[in-house]
């Protein structure tokens, strides 16, 4: 998705929750100050990761148990704190999507070890990017929700599980495997309420849907 068509979804996202655009704009050039021109994926480090198939593993609260019953196709994206799930059977994911409020051990980790960690930048996680981004220190793409700029990049998408679709979709995935993804039954996440993880999981499968209405969605 290129930035003019996630425009009018963003400025909706915007309304619907209340969120000052300017602070997106304020996390955005701090995650583009500070992140190592070096360890930037770009469009061609990310395209040969992605494949006609992705699996996108979502930390909804049913994820373990789903766990147990899927397989692992084509290119695996962990939605951040499922990567602590998938460290613990043994699965590295190729890619990590994260605004950094899951396990940052975890998916340091699973960095160093090899994942793209795709790492967000929004009004809410300022002081996140401050303190964990100079953690990571394997291959990194910088993400935002506003009009991208510098070294920036927006595949469109709002939370992590979506914008992990939106990354797959981008790079022409054919067919998306959803796991762990819950859309009306939210983890508890510290320092949010229950009123807000909803509406921003009604977002998320408004876009997953949309996203992916041309190609095939398998829902596990």
């Amino acid at each position: 998705m290129e930035f003019e068509e996630w425009e009018p979804i963003y400025l909706d996202i915007l309304e619907n929750m209340g969120f000052d655009p300017g602070k997106d704009v304020e996390a955005a050039r701090l995650l583009d100050s500070i992140c190592p021109k070096d360890s930037i994926c770009g469009i061609e480090c990310l395209g040969r990761r992605l494949g006609e198939t992705a699996t996108i593993v979502g930390h909804g609260p049913d994820l373990e148990e789903a766990l147990e019953r899927a397989e692992m196709r084509g290119t695996v994206i962990s939605a951040d704190g499922a990567t602590t799930s998938l460290l613990a059977i043994g699965v590295i994911p190729d890619i990590i999507v994260t605004d950094l409020d899951g396990n940052i051990g975890d998916e340091v980790e699973s960095n160093i070890l090899g994942s793209v960690a795709v790492i967000h930048a929004h009004g809410d996680n300022i002081d996140k990017i401050r303190e964990y981004l100079p953690l990571f220190s394997g291959l990194i793409t910088p993400t935002v929700q506003c009009r991208p700029f510098g070294n920036l990049f927006n595949f469109g998408g709002f939370t992590d599980g979506d914008r992990a679709a939106m990354l797959a979709l981008h790079f022409g995935s054919r067919k998306i495997i959803l796991i762990g993804f819950d859309f009306d039954n939210p983890r508890k996440k510290e320092g949010r309420t229950l009123e807000e993880k909803i509406r921003k999981l009604e977002w998320a499968r408004r876009i997953i849907l949309q996203g992916t209405s041309q190609v095939e969605l398998e829902i596990i």
